[in-house]
C-alpha cells in the first residue's frame, strides 16, 4: 500500500498538481468520471490527413512548456509537496487545510484546464502529449466529482489524518542541514497547530451533518493524538517523538560545527516553547472534541451507505479508485469469482505439502501454527526486517531480465514509528525524493508479531519494494521526457494494480521457492479478491464489521488481528480497497493482448517499460498507451 507520500492523504496536499483538489484537506481523495474523460479527451482518432511533423513538435513543445509553468504555479498551494520533493522553498510553512483553501485550489484547476483547451490544438499533439492533455482533464474531473462529497471523508480515524501526518512529515521529511532549517522547523510547529485546527473545523462540520466514522475510528485517533503529546516536554515520563527528533537534529548541527552550544540551547528552548504552547493546545482540542463527540458515533460499525447521500458517495468512490464505470454489484461478483479461482490454486499447494484436511483446516494451520511467526520480541522484529531485506536483494538481481528502465533511488526497510504503529496494520511504502536525497521506505507495523505471518512476508516485500511500489514510483519520478505533473503518484488503480501485478511477476522471476511462501502469495492475491467482496458488502449491501470479519476469516488464512485491522480500514476508506485487483487484472489483460498481437515480437521488457514509462495513468488511458506500443512494434 502506498501512503500517498506519507499516509493515505488528500492528493491536494501531497500529490501532483493543484488540479487534484479534494475538498477538506484531510478527507478522501478526488473522484473520476471516465465518461466525462472520454468526452473531453478527444480520444485518438485516425485523421484524414497527417499534420506536419514540425507543426506537431512545435505544438507539443509549447504544451509541455505550459505544463511546466502550471506545475510551478500549482506547487505554490503546497509547501508540504515542495518539501516531500526535496525543494527547500516555503520551508517554514504548512498548507492551508481549510475548505476555503481547497476551493481556491479547485478554482485554479478549473481555470487552468479552460486555458489549456483554449490555447492548444489537441489534434496537433504527439500521442504522448495527448496523454498528458487527457490526464490533466481527468484530474479536474476527479476533483469536480468529489467536491459535492467533500464533507463525507473521515477527517480523523485510526488510519491517521492531520494528527499523525504532521509529526510524521516533520520527522521524516523536514531535513535540517542548517540553523535556518531548524528555525523553519520551529515555525512549522506553530503552522501545524493552525492546520490541525482547520482539520478539526472540518470534522466538526461533518459531524453536524451526521457524517461520523464508527467509534473505533475515534478511539484510534484519540490514542494516536495522545501519543504525539506524551513524554517530555509535555509530560514527565518518556520523550515525545517530535521533541526527540528536534533534539537529534539540533545535536547533529552541533556535531557538524554548523552551530555552537549557545545557538543549540536557543534552538532547544524555542522548540520547547513551540511544542508546549499552540502545538500542544491544538492536540488537546482535537482529543477533547473526539472524546466528547464519540458518544454520537455508531458502536456497531457499517459502511457509508448509512450516511446522508451515502450511496451516491460510494458510487463516486468506486469510480475514483477503479477509474472504471463498474457498479458495486459487478465488483462484488468479480470478487466472489476470484475468491473461488484462487481457492482452487490453494488446494493444489495444500495437497503438494501433504496436508490432510480441508482448505479451511489448512487456513487454520497456517494461521495458528507457531512455525509461521517470528517471536514477539525485538530479536523477532529484526529477523522479520532482515528477511524482507534478503528477499528484496534477491529480486533486485533479476530486475534487468524483465525491465529496461530501472529505478535509481535506494530502498530501505524500517519499522513504523511507535506513535503511529498499529497491531496488524497494513505495511506501506513512502516514496523517495526525485533527486535521491531521501530513499524510498518500506514500512512494517511490528507491534504485534502474531499479526505478521511469515508466509506473507516475501510477497509483501515485493509489493511494497521491487518490483512493486518502489520501482514504479521511483521510475515515474525519475522520468524526464514527460511533464512533471505526471511523475507523481495519483491513480490508485494503476499504482496498487501494478504492485499486485508485481507480486505475480515475482513468481515468474524465480521467487517463492518455499511452497508456504507461494501460499502466502496466493493469500495476498486472495486478500485483494476478498476486498472486492467485503468493501462492496460493507458500503453497498449494508454488512456490519462483524459480518465482514466473518467472511474474511472463512475464506482466508489471515490472522484475526490482521483481518479486523483490514476491515476497519475498508470501513473508513470506502472504495480504495477495490483498486488493487481491478488494476492488476487490467495489466494482466493488456499483457496477454500484447503477447497475442505481437507473437514472437513480444518483449516483456518492452511491455514493462511501456507500462511504467508514462507515469500513473487511468486504466483506459493506460490501455491506449499499450495499444500504441503494440502498433509501433508491429510496424517496426
Amino acid at each position: 500500500m502506498v501512503k500517498k507520500s506519507i499516509g493515505k492523504l488528500c492528493l491536494a496536499l501531497l500529490g501532483t498538481t493543484a488540479l487534484t483538489a479534494c475538498g477538506d484537506g484531510w478527507k478522501s481523495g478526488s473522484a473520476s468520471d471516465d465518461e466525462a474523460v472520454a468526452a473531453e479527451s478527444h480520444a485518438v482518432e485516425e485523421q484524414a490527413s497527417t499534420p506536419d511533423a514540425d507543426v506537431v513538435a512545435a505544438e507539443t513543445d509549447r504544451l509541455n512548456a505550459w505544463f511546466a509553468e502550471k506545475w510551478e504555479e500549482g506547487l505554490e498551494f503546497s509547501p508540504i509537496t515542495k518539501t516531500t520533493l526535496g525543494i527547500k522553498e516555503d520551508y517554514d510553512k504548512i498548507n492551508d487545510f481549510s475548505e476555503a483553501g481547497q476551493e481556491q485550489q479547485l478554482q485554479w484547476g478549473r481555470e487552468a484546464v479552460a486555458e489549456m483547451r483554449a490555447e492548444f490544438d489537441y489534434d496537433l499533439l504527439t500521442p504522448e502529449a495527448k496523454t498528458s492533455y487527457d490526464l490533466y482533464v481527468h484530474q479536474l474531473n476527479q476533483s469536480e466529482a468529489n467536491w459535492p462529497f467533500r464533507d463525507h471523508g473521515y477527517t480523523f480515524s485510526q488510519l491517521g489524518g492531520a494528527h499523525t501526518f504532521l509529526p510524521t512529515f516533520l520527522i521524516n521529511f523536514h531535513r535540517v542541514d542548517t540553523a535556518e532549517d531548524m528555525e523553519a522547523y520551529i515555525s512549522r510547529l506553530n503552522a501545524a497547530a493552525r492546520a490541525l485546527g482547520q482539520a478539526l473545523e472540518g470534522a466538526q462540520k461533518s459531524a453536524r451533518m451526521g457524517i461520523r466514522p464508527p467509534r473505533f475510528a475515534y478511539e484510534g485517533a484519540i490514542g494516536q493524538s495522545r501519543s504525539v503529546i506524551s513524554g517530555a516536554p509535555f509530560t514527565d515520563q518518556g520523550e515525545a517523538p517530535l521533541w526527540a527528533d528536534a533534539k537529534s537534529k539540533i545535536n547533529a548541527l552541533l556535531e557538524q560545527g554548523a552551530i555552537d552550544e549557545d545557538q543549540a540551547e536557543t534552538l532547544r528552548s524555542e522548540t520547547r516553547e513551540a511544542l508546549t504552547t499552540a502545538f500542544q493546545s491544538s492536540y488537546e482540542a482535537v482529543i477533547d472534541w473526539l472524546e466528547e463527540d464519540m458518544s454520537n458515533a455508531d458502536e456497531i460499525a457499517t459502511g457509508v451507505g448509512s450516511l446522508p447521500q451515502g450511496d451516491a458517495y460510494y458510487r463516486e468512490r468506486l469510480a475514483n479508485y477503479t477509474t472504471t464505470d463498474m457498479t458495486a454489484e459487478e465488483v462484488h461478483q468479480l470478487g466472489l469469482d476470484e475468491v473461488a479461482r484462487i481457492h482452487g490454486e490453494m488446494e493444489l499447494i495444500k495437497d503438494a505439502v501433504g496436508f490432510e484436511g480441508s482448505l479451511q483446516d489448512f487456513f487454520t494451520f497456517v494461521r495458528e501454527d507457531s512455525q509461521f511467526y517470528y517471536p514477539d520480541t525485538d530479536e523477532g522484529r529484526e529477523e522479520y526486517l532482515q528477511a524482507a531485506r534478503d528477499h528484496l536483494d534477491f529480486i533486485k538481481q533479476r530486475l534487468p531480465e524483465y525491465f529496461g528502465i530501472l529505478p535509481k533511488a535506494d530502498l530501505v526497510v524500517r519499522r513504523v514509528e511507535a506513535f503511529r504503529e498499529r497491531p496488524g496494520g497494513a505495511q506501506f511504502y513512502s516514496q523517495a525524493t526525485p533527486d535521491g536525497s531521501r530513499p524510498g521506505v518500506f514500512y512494517a507495523h511490528l507491534s504485534d508479531m502474531n499479526a505478521m505471518p511469515i508466509p506473507q512476508l516475501e510477497v509483501i516485500a515485493y509489493h511494497e519494494g521491487n518490483p512493486g511500489h518502489h520501482m514504479q514510483i521511483s521510475i515515474a519520478q525519475e522520468l524526464t521526457d514527460i511533464p512533471t505533473f505526471r511523475t507523481q503518484p495519483t491513480v490508485t488503480a494503476y499504482i496498487e494494480g501494478w504492485a499486485l501485478y508485481a507480486e505475480y511477476l515475482a513468481k515468474e522471476m524465480g521467487a517463492y521457492d518455499d511452497p508456504y511462501s507461494d501460499f502466502g502469495r496466493l493469500s495476498s492475491e486472495l486478500w485483494r479478491a476478498i476486498r472486492l467482496v467485503v468493501d462492496t458488502g460493507l458500503h453497498a449491501k449494508g454488512w456490519t464489521e462483524e459480518e465482514a470479519v466473518t467472511y474474511f476469516q472463512e475464506n482466508s488464512a489471515a490472522p484475526e488481528g490482521q483481518i479486523r485491522s483490514e476491515v476497519q480500514r475498508y470501513i473508513v476508506a470506502p472504495g480504495q480497497a477495490t483498486a488493487y485487483k481491478i488494476g492488476m487484472l487490467k495489466i494482466l489483460e493488456l499483457r496477454s493482448n500484447a503477447r497475442n498481437e505481437l507473437g514472437e515480437k513480444f518483449d516483456i521488457r518492452g511491455f514493462h517499460d511501456t507500462v511504467l514509462g508514462g507515469g500513473a495513468l487511468p486504466l483506459s488511458i493506460l490501455e491506449r498507451r499499450v495499444d500504441e506500443w503494440i502498433a509501433a512494434e508491429k510496424a517496426s
